[in-house]
């Protein structure tokens, strides 16, 4: 087991694949909101403050922990905010796992953000497609992702999606349960350099001074308070920034 990797489970319907997986590949397993019924071991579980009660954890043990905004609304500021790194609970939890246990590698199951129409949408039935409601900080979800991707990167945190879906929203390379446990540190490392490479550097720091010069940061983290003062097109082209500067040519 690579030392620090973190498992991050969503609610699609590939997230019960999960459940049979070794807790032993993951330092930490971290639930978003119902994704907690999949397995009874995972450590975090998190959710927004109207994740409505009756379907929170009855009981939970010592060993686990119920995040909210007071925990997540401070780290996901650390990195620029909710407008620019996207106001959905897929990269609000990978933001606070980045800060807050500071991984050697972040996993994602359940968290493609694909939603077929007739479809089975959700591992527990139907279910609000939250990614793709009119949001002005989700107007580009792979923009989102990279972002992300970048920032992890930057902390030699490598990113990994164990989905088999055909489609996925997430721009990170894909790798299945079995390569994962067996992944060495060289390896990682390897892996990690590959992420760093596909970014322009002078690029990335152009894009975070102009989100900085936009000023759309908001401590509160409620950033739907602030609508009015922010310009939609001014945070789609910062998102397409994201994908211009992102080596699509070494793209995995």
């Amino acid at each position: 087991m690579l030392c620090n990797s973190i498992l991050i489970i969503g609610s699609a319907p590939n997230a019960i694949n999960a459940k049979s997986w070794s807790k032993s590949a993951f330092s930490h397993i971290v639930a978003i909101n119902n994704a907690w019924q999949i397995r009874d071991d995972w450590d975090y579980l998190i959710c927004p403050d109207d994740f409505p009660t009756e379907r929170r954890p009855k009981l939970i043990s010592k060993q686990q922990k119920i995040v909210t905004s007071a925990d997540y609304v401070p780290i996901q500021n650390d990195y620029g905010g909710f407008v620019y790194a996207g106001g959905t609970m897929a990269f609000t939890s990978a933001y606070w796992a980045l800060g807050h246990l500071k991984p050697k590698l972040i996993a994602f199951i359940g968290c493609d953000m694909v939603y077929p129409a007739g479809a089975k949408t959700h591992f527990y039935g139907a279910g609000t497609a939250d990614p793709l409601r009119d949001d002005v900080s989700l107007q580009s979800l792979e923009a989102k992702s990279l972002r992300f991707q970048y920032h992890a990167s930057n902390q030699n945190c490598l990113c990994i999606n164990l989905s088999l879906a055909s489609e996925s929203r997430l721009t990170f390379p894909r790798m299945s349960f079995d390569k994962l446990q067996h992944i060495t540190s060289s390896q990682h490392n390897a892996l990690v350099s590959i992420e760093k490479s596909k970014f322009d550097e002078d690029r990335v720091r152009q894009v975070l001074s102009d989100e900085i010069a936009l000023g759309y940061y908001f401590e509160t983290g409620k950033y739907w308070d602030y609508l009015s003062e922010i310009c939609n097109q001014s945070v789609h082209e910062i998102d397409q920034l994201w994908f211009s500067f992102y080596d699509t040519a070494t793209k995995t």
